[in-house]
This record gives structure tokens, C-alpha cells and sequence, in this order.
């Protein structure tokens, strides 16, 4: 279910003499950790485990719903891998309730991120249907998919990440693969149950139990860089898993793209979409977490505008909520259903709400602008990203180029430029 919304009656003191700010695009320089050959490096990491022996054996390999820099590398990678070994590899998607929490939306998303049996290289066998595998101490049940806990053997396969919720030395990885992705809608519906304030214990506790009843064979790990790449790529056996995380999560928080200056007025942001992140608004980045919970430091931004949703996230736009202005255009290209589903799973209502609604970009700009306590719209700190997960290229306006003089990790690319509108309100450029 869309939105439909007529044109909204506002009326804006000073709107027609507001000054919108130029801008000037900048340059973010982050560490550039980069595998050079990704099939070679997934080869070697997994030819490098001392595996029992796989001839004939049915092995289950993870594909979730985030969007991962050659990801249908690492996995076609990974196939190839576990087929020389004698094993029969088919994929399971596991993403918790994502897709609309369905077996044919899981293989959607898989699909729009080209994770396909053609491309991978093996079957996908989808369901909703789970096994309770364990429990925790206090008898919460810890459920993985069908397929998977009837296989022969499991590969866990994810990134590792700062998870944009909460904080802890497991976040986004592969012991939120086991306990909530492979848990499907009802797994993962049980655990967020406790909120994200115990998610930090909660983790490598519902990892630990999973991996004492699970037929796991390895975890394939993977690190990004901030530049589309991948940074690490690394396997482990079972009983590493977690500890290797816990370094690679290390590794990922200190080479993760971020906004490097020190604070901002107005943030536009061109797209959120659950392919930048599960918060649709990557939390480390902006501050804001739906769960209201601290995450990764972050400047401090007045106000936040939304222009639009990304193409791949097919409506949902989990993290709408995070913005203080979006415009008519982004609403209705919402799907309600997507956006809710997600955000009752996850046991938080902020993402999914929606912000103040304007007709425009230039409207949004201005109420924007004009919101901002004890600033001026001609001198105010304006910051302009394409999303959340690329921050390489961003564009400010002048008042922040004091802030970024004399430091190495920060360059100027171009002259300024003054924003642009179509008839309707909204930019071109």
C-alpha cells in the first residue's frame, strides 16, 4: 500500500527571499584496505580450513537482504569452493522478516541484488518455515530456517559492521546472521522482543547456543571499505567465529565512512533505502537511531532532509522516520506494508513514522533552513550526501569551509555551485 498526498496549502514567511546556500563538492578521504582479487582471497581463506571431509554432504550457505560489495563473488566464490570438496551447496535466504517476512520476497531481494541460482552458481531454496535449534538460558527460543537445520552443514555468510541500533562487540555479522537472519520472521520477531538494549548480550549468547546445536562448517566473514570494495576477507571454523568477529567488527568501525566534519545545520540526503543499510539511514553516520539507543559518534545535525528512496528498496522506507523534512514525491513512492512490517519486527515505531511533508525539494530546503535555531539560511553549515553508505563525494556549503582548512582528509574538488530547481520545486543538479 502507497501513499497518495494533494498538493499541501503552506504558507512560508520570507520563503521567496529565503537564501539557499551554494554548495561545493568536497572530497572524504577514508582508508582504502582493499582485496585486490575477491575470488582468489575467498579461495585461499576457505582452502586454508581444516574441513572435514563434505563428499556428498547437503551444505546450506546464508545470503541476506544487505546489500555487500561483490557479494555474488564471495558466494559464487564460495560454491565453487564447497563443490571441489564433493559438497552439494545450495543457498538459504536469511533475512530475518525482510522482503514482506515472505519466501517469494526473499527471493526478490536476493534477485535485485543479482544473487541468482545462475549467477551463484546453486540452488536457492526458500521458505518461512522454521525449527526451534536452541534456547537461551531464559528460555527464549532460538529458531533457524528448515532448509538450513536439515542440512548437512551450514556456511554463514555476512558482513560485519557497526550496526546502526545499538553498540557491542558483536553487531551486524555473522552471530546476527545465525540468530536473526537464519531465524526468519519468527526468529527474529522473538529476539527483537527484548529490544536493542540487551542486544549487545543478547548476540554472542543466541550465537554460542546456536553454534552448540547447529551443523555450522565455517563462517565467511567480509569487511567493506568506504569505497565500494571489499576490505577483508576471511573464514574461520565454528568455534571461531566469534572471537574473529569481534576483531573484524574492530577493523570495520575504523575504516567505515563517516561525515568528518564537526557539525551541521542541514544534511540532505539524496536516497535511504534498505541497500545502504538496515536502518535505510545508516545511524553511525547521521547520529539518529531509531532505537534511540547511541551509536557511532557522529556530528551533531539540526536538521535532516530526505529527498527521495532508492530505487532497490522497492518502498521500504525504514528510516523515514529519522528525517525532520521529506517532500510529497519520496512519501508516495512508500510502501506502507514493506516500511511497517520491518519496523514491527524490529520492535521500534521511530524509522517508519513519517516526518514533516512538503511539496518540494526547495520547499523542504527552506522549512529546513528556516527551522534551525539561531541560524542564518545564507551562512548555515549545509552538508549534501548521496546516501548514507557513500560519503566519499559529498558537497558543502561555504560556512563549512573553515571547518575542513588544513586537513589532509578532507580536499576541495570544484568551485561552488548554486543549487538548481525545475518548475516543480525540484533540483537538477
Amino acid at each position: 500500500m502507497s501513499v497518495r498526498l494533494d498538493q499541501i496549502n503552506l504558507t512560508i514567511a520570507g520563503a521567496e527571499d529565503c537564501a539557499i546556500p551554494s554548495l561545493i563538492p568536497v572530497e572524504q578521504r577514508f582508508p582504502r584496505d582493499k582485496v585486490a582479487d575477491v575470488t582468489a582471497a575467498v579461495r585461499d581463506a576457505i582452502a586454508a580450513l581444516p574441513l572435514p571431509d563434505l563428499s556428498g554432504r547437503r551444505i546450506a550457505v546464508t545470503a541476506g537482504s544487505r546489500g555487500i560489495m561483490r557479494g555474488v563473488e564471495v558466494l559464487a566464490a564460495a560454491i565453487r569452493a564447497l563443490k571441489k570438496r564433493g559438497a552439494d551447496p545450495f543457498i538459504v535466504p536469511a533475512m530475518g522478516s525482510h522482503g514482506g517476512a515472505t519466501a517469494e520476497g526473499q527471493l526478490g531481494v536476493l534477485s535485485r541484488y543479482g544473487i541468482t541460482e545462475d549467477s551463484a552458481g546453486a540452488p536457492i531454496h526458500a521458505s518461512m518455515e522454521v525449527v526451534e535449534a536452541a534456547r537461551l538460558e531464559d528460555g527464549t527460543p532460538l529458531f533457524c530456517d528448515k532448509y538450513a537445520f536439515e542440512a548437512d552443514g551450514i556456511v554463514v555468510f555476512n558482513k560485519v559492521k557497526p550496526h546502526p541500533a545499538f553498540q557491542g562487540e558483536w553487531e551486524s555479522g555473522l552471530a546476527k546472521m545465525m540468530a536473526i537472519g537464519l531465524g526468519k520472521h519468527r526468529g527474529a520477531t522473538t529476539l527483537h522482543e527484548h529490544g536493542f538494549s540487551r542486544f549487545d548480550d543478547l548476540m554472542p549468547k543466541a550465537a554460542k547456543a546456536l553454534l552448540a546445536r547447529l551443523p555450522v562448517v565455517f563462517g565467511l566473514a567480509v569487511v567493506e571499505n568506504a569505497y565500494d570494495g571489499l576490505a577483508t576477507v576471511a573464514a574461520m571454523g565454528p568455534e571461531d567465529i566469534l572471537p574473529r568477529e569481534r576483531e573484524l567488527l574492530a577493523h570495520a568501525r575504523s575504516i567505515m565512512g563517516r561525515l568528518l566534519l564537526p557539525r551541521i545545520d542541514v544534511l540532505i540526503v539524496d536516497e535511504i533505502g534498505k541497500n545502504f543499510g538496515g536502518s535505510g539511514m545508516d545511524s553511525n553516520v547521521t547520529g539518529r537511531a531509531s532505537s534511540g539507543l547511541k551509536g557511532e559518534d557522529a556530528p551533531p545535525i539540526k536538521r535532516i532532509f530526505v529527498r527521495d528512496l532508492s530505487k532497490a528498496t522497492h518502498g521500504n522506507a525504514q528510516g523515514i522516520g529519522l528525517a525532520d523534512v521529506t517532500t510529497r514525491r519520496c512519501v508516495e513512492q512508500i510502501d506502507l506494508g514493506a516500511t511497517y512490517t520491518n519496523s514491527v519486527t524490529a520492535g521500534v515505531t521511530a524509522g517508519g513514522r513519517l516526518p514533516m511533508i512538503l511539496n518540494s525539494d526547495r520547499e523542504a530546503l527552506i522549512v529546513a533552513l528556516r527551522t534551525c535555531e539561531r541560524v542564518k539560511p545564507e551562512t548555515a553549515r549545509v552538508v549534501r550526501i548521496p546516501n548514507t553508505k557513500h560519503l566519499e563525494r559529498i558537497q558543502i556549503s561555504e560556512a563549512c569551509l573553515a571547518d575542513i582548512e588544513g586537513r589532509a582528509e578532507l580536499a576541495v574538488l570544484g568551485p561552488t555551485q548554486p543549487l538548481e530547481f525545475d518548475g516543480d520545486g525540484y533540483l537538477t543538479n
